[in-house]
C-alpha cells in the first residue's frame, strides 16, 4: 500500500488545532493539580481538623480508579443527577482529580524530607503557618520533589489522549475521526506519532534541563 503523503500533509492544520486543545487541557490540568496538591499538603502538614483525615482517602480513591472511569462518571453519570458539563470541563476535572492525588503524594514526601528543626525554628520566631509553608517548607520541598513533579507533568500531558472518549478534539480524537472518514490508517498514525514525538520529547528535555538548573541553584556550591 502506497503512503499518501499529500493526504497526510493536508490534515496538518486540523492536527495543529488538536495539539492546541491537547496543550490547553494538559496545562490547565497540571496547574489545577498542583494547586490541589499544595492545598492538600498544607492540610496534611498542619493537621487541619477533620480535613487532614480526608486527604488520604481522596488520594487512595483517585489513585486506585482508572482515569477513564473517573471521566465517564463526570461526563455521563453527573447529568443523571442534574449536573451537565461539557467534555472539555469533564476532561479537566477528571485529570485534576487524578493528577492532584499523585502530586499530593509527591509533595508530601518532599515536605517530610525538610528538616524538622527548620520548621520548629520558623514557629519559634513567630512565623504564621502560611508564612512557614510559603517561605520555609514549600521552597525546599518543591526543589526536592522536582524530578517526580516534572515526570508527572509529562505523564498528565500524555494522559490527555484519554479525553478523546468524551469527544474532546485532541490528537487521538482527530486521528480516529480521519481514519473513520477516509480509511487512511497508516497516514494518520504516522502523523499522530510524529506530532507526539515533537510535542513530548522537547518538553521532557526542557523540564529535565530546568530541573537540573533549579537544583544546582538551590544546592550547588
Amino acid at each position: 500500500m502506497t503512503f499518501d503523503y499529500a493526504f497526510a500533509l493536508s490534515t496538518l492544520p486540523a492536527f495543529v488545532r488538536a495539539v492546541g486543545v491537547t496543550l490547553q487541557v494538559g496545562l490547565i490540568a497540571i496547574m489545577s493539580s498542583l494547586a490541589v496538591a499544595v492545598l492538600n499538603a498544607a492540610i496534611a502538614t498542619f493537621k487541619v481538623p477533620l480535613l487532614h483525615r480526608l486527604v488520604p482517602l481522596y488520594v487512595e480513591l483517585a489513585r486506585n480508579t482508572p482515569l477513564l472511569i473517573q471521566l465517564f462518571f463526570i461526563y455521563f453519570a453527573l447529568p443523571a443527577l442534574g449536573v451537565r458539563i461539557s467534555g472539555f470541563a469533564a476532561a479537566v476535572i477528571a485529570m485534576t482529580f487524578m493528577g492532584g492525588a499523585y502530586l499530593t503524594e509527591i509533595l508530601r514526601a518532599g515536605i517530610e524530607a525538610v528538616p524538622k528543626a527548620q520548621i520548629e525554628s520558623g514557629l519559634s520566631i513567630g512565623l504564621s503557618r502560611w508564612q512557614l509553608l510559603r517561605h520555609v517548607i514549600l521552597p525546599q520541598a518543591g526543589i526536592l520533589s522536582l524530578p517526580a513533579l516534572f515526570a508527572n507533568f509529562v505523564f498528565l500531558l500524555k494522559e490527555t489522549t484519554v479525553v478523546s472518549a468524551v469527544a474532546v478534539p485532541e490528537i487521538l480524537y482527530t486521528t480516529k475521526n480521519y481514519i473513520a472518514l477516509y480509511y487512511k490508517t497508516y497516514e494518520m498514525l504516522a502523523v499522530m506519532t510524529g506530532l507526539c514525538v515533537l510535542l513530548f520529547l522537547p518538553l521532557s528535555l526542557l523540564l529535565g534541563l530546568l530541573e537540573r538548573r533549579l537544583q544546582h541553584g538551590q544546592f550547588g556550591s
